[in-house]
């Protein structure tokens, strides 16, 4: 029996569905519709080369939180702020203390403050010679930098001009950089790195593993040209994005990460369908039109689904975090073009040469070839058949224990997740070898307190000398607090220790630097910031600097997570009820993802809080996570779980219209879908597992993270406890369509 293979094919009629009306439309247009994809591409390439020189840097800050409006107060008032950066100054012999060590260190300093884009810039010598900016042993001493503006104007034009220039030796000295700023300006080149190397592997090795489900070149190379197309497409709406907002350069690793995954998953439904068609007898037009109207439908809801789960990154008041949600939903845009619309031509032009060669021989060689590659028995056919329909039929006999034991797995799995502890990012993220890195383990080692990350406190209004005493009195005795500077003097333990630099705290009403030991700091600022604000101001203050910024980014972002989980949760249950016209069906997903998302934060916390495999994979544990990452992770995972969920319950819901019979329909779905899902959930597992290999610990964490959320997905929950509640729940699955029919 010969394939049919003429392209022509009947025209569309009002009768017809529209997404089947738009197949025979990509049928007939086909040319035409190559040509402007390929029009479409080559603009898309030339805007998205644009965009990533164009992407912003960003920090973890709070506009309007009390530590916000304590800089602008600082800055106004006092005409100073936190420090950025920060110089290590190490001598080559000698002590900090010496002549020659004083006078080069005060030349170095006003050096550095008469450099472009420098505030101010003070030191151990210039400031009196406090402790806190000397080193115990008396090697080293630090040099404080303010460099006023933002992210971008920090880390891109002035540290980039500044660093250079002073870190290497310097007269008796052996000067390093570090500090906050410096340590994020070299995280992004190094993420960054580790995205495009992890891509490199990922292609090839997508290619291999889409080969051996496929059987077939072209049908193996097609997928990866769509995941290619969707991160272009996906960078050129960004451009667009970035004409009236900040878009973080990290976007950038989220695109390249989806778009291939979504590509792929995408264009291999689209494909799988087409085959089944064309297996089913029909000839090549009519078998792109069907896969349109079905796979088409599928991959629309699936993509409106992950794009409603990042679009809920929006509610957060964040331009780092909103970044991924433009970069999401663009990327996924450019997914549906791919899947959607330049596929279905595709496969009108060259469709032929990606189905199986046995087809052609006939329906027996066929539905060998089918079993052979793990694809599923020949559609339509009655009875089980093959591993996942023997799968399916084992669970669905004893659903109670089945779906008991996976619950129970994932739930064990899903434990450390009890033991989460959110708290802040620092050096820590970067490798070793990373030169600020290597600055702030010298900082945290050998110095007493970290005078760069002082907690700032200022008046709101004016203050009496006596008032400012007291506090600063009070302030010094909370524990982690090393010493308490102020007009007042310098306090220690409760106890005045000197005067100071009474001229740094002149101007309007009154300013305390509270200076953290470097223990408190490493430990939980968050928890000291807490700690200082709890002792009673004898007026009205606003605690500010690094640490109070990031305790503030935290609670804000943590504050808004029911927010969040509620607009996530509600949105996508829309989208399924949509689809399948099912209330059970959703509330069932929303379950089992939310169980799925349990496994993945369950390993990220027994992983990267509690330090296991931390010397396999190369990063130092701190004891907490930022929730800036895991928040992402969640708006990702939760649309990558819904994304197979749709895959699988379009399948069974349309044997089920078709049928009548949840059973049958289930295992229809499992027997057709569950093969699919299993490819494209290794193969995306695989492009996140590659960014376990990164350098910056915020990569290693979505990778293993992301990783493991898909393998249990599209495995454990897929093939175990969908039938097997399915099963459970029998006519139920369907209401309130009100069409059981034979249902059992």
């Amino acid at each position: 029996m010969a394939v049919n293979v003429t392209t022509r094919g009947p025209r569309a009629t009002a009768a017809e569905p529209p997404l089947r009306r738009l197949g025979h439309l990509l049928v007939r247009r086909r040319r035409v519709v190559l040509a402007l994809a390929a029009l479409v591409l080559v603009v898309a390439g030339v805007l998205a080369a644009g965009t990533v020189s164009r992407l912003s840097l960003a920090r973890f800050e709070a506009p309007g939180s009390a530590s916000d409006r304590a800089q602008a107060e600082l800055a106004r008032r006092f005409g100073t702020g936190s420090p950025d950066l920060v110089f290590l100054v190490t001598t080559r012999s000698g002590t900090v203390d010496d002549a020659a060590a004083e006078s080069a260190g005060r030349a170095l300093t006003e050096r550095i403050g008469r450099a472009p884009g420098v505030a101010e810039s003070s030191s151990y010598w210039t400031r009196g010679r406090p402790a806190t900016l000397r080193s115990q042993d008396g090697r080293h001493a630090l040099i404080v930098v303010r460099v006023p503006g933002d992210a971008d104007h920090v880390r891109t034009r002035v540290l980039p001009a500044l660093v250079p220039r002073i870190v290497g030796d310097q007269g008796p000295f052996r000067v390093r950089a570090g500090g906050g700023e410096e340590v994020f300006r070299e995280t992004v080149p190094l993420a960054r790195q580790d995205f495009v190397r992890a891509e490199l592997v990922v292609f090839p090795l997508a290619f291999v593993l889409l080969w051996l489900y496929q059987r077939h070149v072209t049908a193996a190379l097609v997928p990866i040209l769509a995941g290619v197309a969707a991160m272009v497409v996906g960078l050129a709406l960004l451009r667009g994005v970035l004409m009236f907002a900040d878009v973080s350069t990290f976007a950038l690793n989220l695109t390249l990460a989806m778009g291939l995954g979504l590509g792929i998953d995408y264009c291999l439904f689209v494909v799988q369908r087409f085959r089944e068609e064309v297996a089913a007898g029909r000839d090549r037009p009519a078998a792109v039109a069907g896969a349109v109207e079905h796979a088409g439908r599928t991959v629309l809801f699936s993509g409106l689904t992950v794009a409603a789960s990042l679009a809920v990154l929006f509610a957060l008041p964040f331009d780092f975090l909103r970044s991924f949600a433009y970069a999401g939903i663009a990327v996924v845009a450019g997914g549906l073009f791919a899947a959607v619309v330049v596929l279905p031509a595709v496969l009108a032009s060259i469709g032929g040469t990606m189905v199986p060669r046995t087809r052609r021989r006939g329906a027996g060689l066929w539905r060998g070839r089918r079993r052979a590659s793990g694809a599923g028995s020949w559609p339509g056919r009655a009875g089980p058949s093959g591993f996942w329909d023997g799968l399916a039929a084992r669970v669905m006999r004893r659903p109670v224990l089945s779906g008991g034991l996976a619950a129970a797995l994932l739930l064990v799995l899903a434990s450390p997740f009890l033991g989460l502890r959110f708290g802040t990012a620092d050096d820590r993220i970067l490798p070793p070898e990373a030169s600020s890195r290597q600055t702030q383990e010298v900082i945290r080692r050998a110095f007493p307190a970290e005078e760069t990350d002082a907690i700032q406190i200022i008046s709101t209004g004016a203050a009496r000398a006596a008032d400012v005493s007291a506090y600063a009195v009070r302030l010094s005795r909370v524990p982690g607090v090393a010493q308490v500077d102020s007009a007042a003097g310098a306090h220690v333990a409760g106890r005045r220790v000197g005067d100071g630099d009474p001229a740094r705290f002149r101007g309007e009403g009154a300013w305390l630097s509270v200076v953290p030991s470097a223990k408190a700091l490493a430990g939980d600022p968050v928890r000291l910031v807490e700690s200082v604000r709890a002792v009673p101001p004898p007026f009205e203050v606003l605690v500010g600097g690094y640490p109070a910024e990031l305790a503030d980014y935290r609670a804000s972002v943590v504050d808004r997570l029911p927010l969040v989980l509620t607009l996530m949760l509600g949105v996508t249950f829309a989208v399924l009820f949509l689809m399948t016209g099912s209330l059970v069906l959703p509330l069932k997903a929303t379950l089992l993802n939310v169980l799925s998302l349990g496994v993945m934060f369950g390993a990220v916390v027994w992983v990267f809080q509690e330090g296991h495999l931390s010397g396999l994979l190369g990063f130092t544990p701190t004891g907490t996570l930022d929730p800036s990452i895991p928040i992402l992770m969640l708006c990702v995972a939760y649309g990558l779980s819904m994304d197979y969920e749709v895959f699988l319950l379009s399948r069974i819901k349309e044997e089920h219209d078709r049928t009548g019979d949840t059973v049958e329909a289930v295992a229809a779905g499992m027997r057709r879908g569950a093969p699919l899902i299993t490819a494209a959930g290794g193969i995306l597992a695989l492009t996140f597992a590659a960014y376990a290999t990164a350098r910056v610990a915020f990569v290693q964490m979505l990778g293993v993270g992301m990783a493991v959320a898909v393998l249990a997905d599209a495995t454990v929950i897929r093939a175990v406890l969908v039938p097997s509640l399915m099963r459970l729940a029998g006519p139920l699955n369907w209401w309130p369509r009100g069409r059981a029919g034979r249902a059992r």
